[in-house]
Parts: structure tokens; C-alpha cells; sequence
């Protein structure tokens, strides 16, 4: 199958952590480092691999299942805490999307975003990287807020609905499998941002699914899907 874009898109849905912010490795490390404090053996680089892209209360479950008790009801609200507090301390845009969504915003292209992070996290995100004057808060929108994180599709079903955009005109920009799911049983297209050397998910490939490495790769791809009716 060959990967393109669908045609006739009015709406492009951002995830957070690895897209636009480098957050990722920061989080997940952070996480894991937690899962030592536990008692587990886990290394950073497991922790990348285990948690990326997943909610917090998901990443919770997991930590009980291998611990085989449960923790308290209060720890992914203060393993957020803890993350908002790291990201207030220093983070920074992923390589080009500061460019690209300043270019879709030229374009008036509308553009949302769709997370797993709470909006708490977000906030301390863009406000510390300054890319909140690109992102309103109106156009933010947090899965784990909502209690459906992704792979559910309900946080881009939501963004679409909100832009009065039918999903098969919408696509999404993720690079973890989890959001990729959520995007396929969105009925979105979607471009993933992952290295050549990295594996695909599992269900690739989809109509309308598109692998880049770089997101000066993404404003080409979207003037022809976007130009197509």
C-alpha cells in the first residue's frame, strides 16, 4: 500500500510529548525512576520503551500489576505534580514545530491538540517554551482530563467535533503507537514522526498513514492534502 495522505484535510491535531515538545525521554525517565523507588528494576531505557506515550493512571496499573499490590489512590496525581514541576524547570520544542505551526498558522490552517499529559502538564509545557502564543488553551485538549486516554480515540474525536470537522478530514501528528491506534480508530489520517530504524506499529500499513523523520518533512505532505478536494 502506498502511504499517502487522504485528500481534502481542514484539520490537523497535534500530540504533546515527542511531537511538540521534547518531553518524552524526560517523563519517562522520571517515571522510571520512580518504578526504582519502588523497589523495581527498571532501567531508563526500559521506562522510554514501557511508558511512552500512555496516561499516567494507565502507567499506574502497570506499575501495581508488576508490584502485585496497589498504591495509593493519590500516586499518578502526584507523579503529574512532579512532572508539571520538571517541565517548569526546563524543556524545550521537538526540532521544527515551532516553524510548522507557524507556517499552518500563515496558511490559517486550524490546528489543535490532542494529549495524554493533563493540561497542567501542557501548560507548564508551552508556557516554558513560549509556544503557548501558537497554542491557545481552547485548543488544547487533555485525554487524561477526560478519563479516555488514547489508544481511545475520544481526545481527537473531541478536537474534530469542536473544529466542526469530520474525522476523515482531519490528521493527526503522533509518534507513539498508542496515539497512532487512537488516530486509526479515529478514522484520521495521520503522520508518524519516527526514525527509519524504529519498528512500525504492528497495524501499519493504513490508508492515509504517512512515517517522516523529520517535521520539516510535514508542511509538503499537508500542501498537497490540503490543496486536494
Amino acid at each position: 500500500m502506498k502511504q499517502a495522505l487522504r485528500s481534502g484535510l481542514k484539520l490537523v491535531i497535534f500530540d504533546c510529548d515527542g511531537v511538540l515538545i521534547d518531553s518524552e525521554g524526560p517523563s519517562c525517565r522520571a517515571t522510571a525512576g520512580f518504578a526504582r523507588s519502588l523497589g523495581l528494576s527498571m532501567s531508563d531505557e526500559e521506562g522510554l520503551a514501557r511508558f511512552s506515550g500512555k496516561a499516567l493512571p494507565d502507567v499506574v496499573k502497570e506499575l501495581e500489576a508488576e508490584l502485585g499490590h496497589p498504591l495509593p489512590p493519590d500516586t499518578h496525581t502526584k507523579m503529574r505534580d512532579n512532572l508539571v514541576r520538571l517541565m517548569k524547570e526546563g524543556t524545550a520544542p521537538v526540532a521544527g514545530a515551532v516553524p510548522l505551526l507557524e507556517a499552518l498558522a500563515a496558511r490559517h490552517v486550524p490546528v489543535r491538540v490532542g494529549s495524554n499529559s493533563s493540561m497542567a502538564e501542557m501548560e507548564a509545557k508551552f508556557g516554558f517554551t513560549g509556544m503557548d502564543r501558537l497554542l491557545p488553551e481552547a485548543r488544547i485538549h487533555s485525554a487524561a482530563d477526560m478519563g479516555r486516554p488514547k489508544p481511545d480515540p475520544a481526545v481527537y474525536l473531541h478536537g474534530a467535533e469542536a473544529e466542526d470537522v469530520r474525522p476523515e478530514e482531519t490528521v493527526v501528528i503522533e509518534d507513539s503507537d498508542t496515539g497512532a491506534e487512537a488516530a486509526r480508530r479515529a478514522g484520521m489520517s495521520c503522520i508518524l514522526l519516527r526514525p527509519a530504524s524504529h519498528p512500525l506499529p504492528g497495524f501499519w500499513p493504513v490508508e492515509g498513514f504517512v512515517r517522516v523523520e523529520h517535521l520539516d518533512e510535514v508542511m509538503p505532505l499537508l500542501e498537497v492534502a490540503l490543496s486536494r478536494k
